[in-house]
């Protein structure tokens, strides 16, 4: 940040203001609640978070410290507003995942090339010959041999770490054109047309412990199962959450 951006002192205590007032109305809704779900509640918790967020961000900017609070996320899907009876879907998947082994990955690259028979290894821009030594180039050989399921399922063998998924169906009104989306995939995805979503995450790992839930290690989940793809996310309970379809 340049010095004539630079905050003043005088914002940042603002901003501190801000966060003891919103923490007041924050409070007094709360008192105040007509029921579980009472909007002035959330109102006051999402200008509390918002404050303080900008407070906790001046604090840096100017003093280079941050306050020890975090507000959570709210990743819920908003009301659906899509069609009841949708005529077309767009599924919505994204995987993330950690290069843990790399020579792995690049032998087993370069295995796939040598077993090519279309692949020229002296021919102009082929990169049959260096997928065994670059981690960008036996990346693009195994996504482009393998379909993305079987990468899933297959992870480990490719020396790579599972990170979070999440998966989206979403409502069309009518299928797209041949070609219409390829270039900016996910730009036109609507939280409000999503029938359902499942996610996973070692998150709910941390959240679900089958010790503290009583269960003996029979009856805990078999994490070869989760490895090869046997247990889907949805009935894996530990792994992943899933929302139920609306609409």
């Amino acid at each position: 940040m340049s010095d004539a951006a630079q905050p003043s002192a005088a914002e940042v205590r603002a901003a501190a203001e801000a966060v003891k007032a919103a923490l007041d109305r924050h409070l007094d809704a709360v008192e105040r609640r007509s029921g579980e779900d009472d909007p002035a509640v959330y109102a006051a918790f999402n200008e509390l978070a918002a404050t303080a967020e900008a407070y906790d961000e001046l604090l840096y900017d100017v003093y280079d410290e941050v306050t020890p609070f975090e507000i959570p996320g709210d990743d819920t899907l908003p009301a659906y507003a899509g069609p009841e009876e949708p005529s077309a879907l767009s599924v919505l998947i994204r995987r993330d995942y950690a290069v843990v082994e790399p020579p792995r990955l690049l032998a087993q690259a370069q295995r796939v090339a040598d077993l090519d028979p279309d692949v020229d290894a002296d021919a102009p821009g082929s990169t049959a010959g260096v997928v065994g030594s670059s981690v960008h180039a036996a990346l693009g050989v195994l996504f482009g041999e393998y379909e993305p399921d079987e990468i899933a399922s297959r992870h480990k063998e490719f020396g790579l770490e599972e990170g979070d998924s999440t998966l989206w169906v979403a409502a069309a009104d009518r299928p797209a054109e041949p070609g219409d989306w390829l270039g900016a995939p996910f730009d036109q995805a609507d939280p409000q047309r999503v029938i359902c979503r499942f996610d996973v995450s070692a998150v709910f790992d941390e959240e679900t412990d089958p010790d503290e839930d009583g269960l003996d290690d029979e009856d805990a989940l078999d994490e070869d199962a989760l490895d090869d793809g046997t247990l889907d996310d949805e009935g894996g309970g530990v792994r992943g959450r899933g929302t139920a379809p609306r609409g």
